[in-house]
């Protein structure tokens, strides 16, 4: 058998290519790159192997909601809301209304139905039954000032049949009670069904299936809106899923960004082979990733169904660097195994330090106290620590089976420097004369997207669950209950703890400045209605008085304290709990808009600086108020040290890559000015800092440094390896970088742009944001980088004294 050796670095044993070792970089790179290459077989079958195992589990994976998922259990609000939520109830709760159209609620149809939804609600699995609250719930009484005393009773009777004067009768008892604006509209022609839910399923032990329960009201819904009725259902289990039922489809959107992102890859690349196995490789980690999750024993929620098209995205950015490197190689006459080897060998660092600073930029987002909130960082994470096997190892091995052509190397040659021109004319940016308009453009922009960043509010900013259209079946029902219920349906609970007397309930001192905190609180902007025991107690008061308006107060006197409150026993838990130590304030605000919960929060916060005492202190918070200020408080608080730790990270990475501050500051600087664009935009586009958002700046940080390293590290192998000046350094790194750079972020943008039209506003929002991070921050790459760089790097990186060679 013959043997002998080909120019390329290969060993030729007859018709079989065998790797020479020696003919490898020395460096740790070129020595792994030898163990690949040498048993690229066994690494390719091993690949499959694990992408059929990942693919089997993948179908195990659950699309899984809770409640306490999405809440900062740590902080001191949820500590609150935990300690009462048994007693007072939890924040996660159902409201069905049921509306006649064609009148007033007092009509036989309509009561029935009423009678059978209040039913329905009883049974639906993870409701607290003994929360359930409706017209025909014992827990729904009246009160009245008669000749003897007082007379009171359940608002519709045991034995109501639906007869005239039954109908007569229970109407009458609405106006007696205090039910009107709470469980019956202000116009009488809606009623309402409210009940807890519990946040776990009492027959599995296992997490609530929010999804379910969505489910079963929407039967509910289906079941009774007829003949004038319609029926309207609020709550986090409904909202959670109606945006599950949204985010299938997502799965749409993701096959149109697949298709648009394939044909746009064909047209770039110019061979068939080259897209699929770039876009075999964008997908793989996906796959792997989805079927990690099972075996991990986490799920995925429908707040974070997107992270695996963000891995997508960035999967695509680097497979296209890697095709577009290999096919450059082939054009300069390597064979496929030869291109393959020396593209491992070049981009391997650059990649995996930029893959590294992806999977760092998404695990400081766990900063956030929120359970959500770190299974999305842990998900991203993993995803993106996956790419660099797939993209870094997998890919490689692929393209070395790749054969092209001598007819389509040249169609492909004449492909590849059709767009040199630009790349040609944007040299001057690298010279100090050419950087000065760019660097005014940069700072200009900065102080716009500074003054517009300070608008940013820290939570939502619209009516309704904004991660849902305003024209949502959902945000229309909110719309309804609001308009006719005096309540609303945002509740913020503050809680009256009272120590050091077996009766707090009754003492004046004590009864006197929950008192004083109701008033207060009426007369805070953006709270409609405020109930608690004091007031309650001043109704009482005021009925024994014959409904003189003056003896609305609290009575001097304990014993007739006590009378009043005698009556509140009678709403069980609803405004103090069995020993009289704690007693929950409800207030009911107008909207849960970021600027209205902050505001509320700051008067409740400096009453407790005059009034809080050994005596009582008013504690924040429950409802789902209480849990979006506390969540809001938790984002704000962590936002300052994401960005700290995710700039950080992605420095110090740099620092490690390049061993250069001066380099690394061309690089970051760009992200910081992009950064500041997108809050900036966030605050115009009225877009609220959320859970939701927090992902975009990590991956538009992450992003935005591929491009950056990936640009440097080509400009840096010029300087020193061929001693060219900045400028030809750039306009080669742009040539070898830049047009698939600029491809990725113009195929990117235009994928996720059609997130625009999906039925989902979160996901609308996030197209949009991604849009402007993917473009701008390759932009910002391609023109502010070597702009700064003409000022930052000192002449002896013009050649003058070349550093040692590159490995690559």
């Amino acid at each position: 058998m013959s043997k002998y050796h080909d120019n390329q670095g290969l060993e030729l044993v007859g018709d079989v290519q065998v790797l020479d070792r020696h003919h490898f970089s020395r460096s740790l790179v070129g020595q792994v790159s030898w163990w690949i290459f040498h048993l690229r077989r066994p690494l390719l079958i091993f690949f499959i192997l694990l992408t059929l195992l990942f693919t089997f589990t993948a179908t195990r994976l659950r699309v899984e909601a809770g409640f306490s998922k999405m809440i900062p259990l740590q902080h001191e609000y949820m500590q609150s809301f935990l300690k009462y939520q048994s007693v007072f109830g939890g924040a996660n709760k159902v409201l069905l209304a049921l509306k006649n159209e064609k009148g007033e609620i007092f009509d036989p149809g309509f009561m029935e139905s009423l009678h059978q939804v209040t039913e329905e609600v009883f049974y639906i699995k993870g409701v607290e039954r003994s929360s359930v609250t409706s017209l025909f719930t014992s827990n729904v009484r009246y009160n009245e000032v008669v000749e003897d005393g007082f007379r009171g009773g359940n608002i519709v009777a045991a034995d109501f049949s639906g007869t005239p004067e039954q109908l007569k009768a229970v109407r009458e008892n609405v106006l007696k009670s205090d039910w009107v604006g709470r469980i019956v509209s202000n116009d009488l022609s809606a009623a309402m069904v409210v009940a807890n839910l519990q946040e776990v399923d009492p027959e599995t032990g296992l997490r609530l299936d929010l999804q379910a329960v969505s489910q079963s009201l929407e039967a509910i819904r289906a079941k009774h809106e007829k003949d004038g009725v319609s029926v309207h259902i609020i709550g986090f289990a409904k909202s959670t899923g109606d945006i599950a039922d949204g985010a299938a489809g997502v799965l749409l959107f993701f096959a149109v960004a697949f298709v648009i992102t394939a044909l746009l890859l064909y047209w770039y690349c110019g061979s068939l082979m080259l897209t699929s196995w770039a876009l075999v490789c964008a997908m793989v980690p996906v796959v792997w990733l989805l079927g990690l999750l099972p075996l991990l024993g986490l799920a995925l929620d429908p707040m974070s169904i997107l992270v695996p098209f963000l891995i997508f995205s960035i999967g695509v950015s680097h497979a296209v660097q890697m095709t577009n490197a290999w096919k450059l190689e082939v054009l300069h006459g390597h064979d496929s195994i030869t291109a393959s080897r020396n593209c491992f060998q070049k981009l391997f660092i650059p990649g995996a330090m930029a893959l590294l600073a992806n999977a760092l930029g998404f695990l400081v987002i766990a900063f956030v106290q929120i359970e959500m909130v770190r299974e999305l960082a842990i998900t991203a994470t993993l995803g993106v620590s996956l790419m660099i096997l797939t993209n870094k190892l997998l890919l490689p091995i692929l393209l070395s089976y790749m054969r092209i052509s001598a007819k389509d190397a040249e169609r492909l040659r004449g492909k590849e420097t059709s767009g040199d021109w630009l790349w040609e004319h944007l040299g001057g940016l690298a010279t100090r004369k050419g950087s000065v308009p760019v660097i005014l453009i940069a700072v200009v922009l900065l102080g716009v997207g500074m003054w517009q960043a300070g608008k940013l509010k820290v939570g939502d900013t619209g009516q309704g669950v904004p991660e849902l259209r305003a024209d949502s079946r959902y945000n229309q029902d909110v719309a309804m209950v609001t308009r006719n219920f005096a309540i609303g349906v945002d509740l913020l609970q503050v809680v009256v703890e009272a120590k050091g007397n077996e009766s707090p309930c009754v003492d004046r001192n004590i009864l006197g400045k929950v008192e004083d905190f109701e008033f207060e609180m009426k007369q805070t902007p953006g709270v409609g209605t405020v109930r608690g025991l004091a007031g309650y107690v001043g109704q009482i008061t005021q009925g024994y008085a014959e409904t003189f308006i003056k003896w609305r107060t609290i009575p001097e006197e304990q014993a007739q304290i006590a009378q009043g409150v005698g009556f509140a026993t009678r709403l069980g838990n609803e405004l103090m709990n069995s020993t009289c130590s704690a007693m929950p304030i409800s207030l009911y605000t107008e909207d849960h808009q970021a600027s209205t919960i902050s505001n509320i929060i700051e008067r409740i916060k400096a009453f407790k600086v005059t009034h809080d005492g050994d005596d009582l202190r008013f504690q924040l918070a429950s409802g789902n108020v209480g849990v979006m200020a506390a969540t809001n408080e938790a984002v704000e608080a962590a936002d300052k040290w994401v960005n700290l730790a995710l700039f950080g990270s992605v420095t110090l990475l740099c620092l490690l890559s390049f061993r250069s501050l001066r380099i690394t500051l061309c690089i970051i600087l760009p992200l910081a000015l992009v950064t500041v664009l997108c809050n900036g935009l966030m605050a115009w586009l009225g877009i609220g800092l959320k859970v939701n958002t927090l992902p975009v700046v990590a991956l538009g940080v992450g992003v935005g440094v591929d491009y950056g390293i990936y640009l440097f590290e080509r400009i840096k192998h010029e300087m020193h390896s061929r001693h060219s000046d900045l400028r030809q350094a750039f306009v080669e790194a742009l040539k070898q970088r830049g047009t698939a750079s600029l491809f990725t972020a113009i195929t990117m943008t235009v994928s996720v742009s059609t997130w625009v039209f999906s039925t989902l506003k979160f996901q609308a929002d996030m197209g949009v944001l991604l849009a402007f991070m993917f473009l701008v921050n390759v932009w910002g790459a391609i023109l502010l980088l070597p702009a700064l760089a003409a000022w930052l790097l000192p002449p002896v990186h013009a050649g003058k004294h070349p550093a040692q060679p590159s490995a690559n």
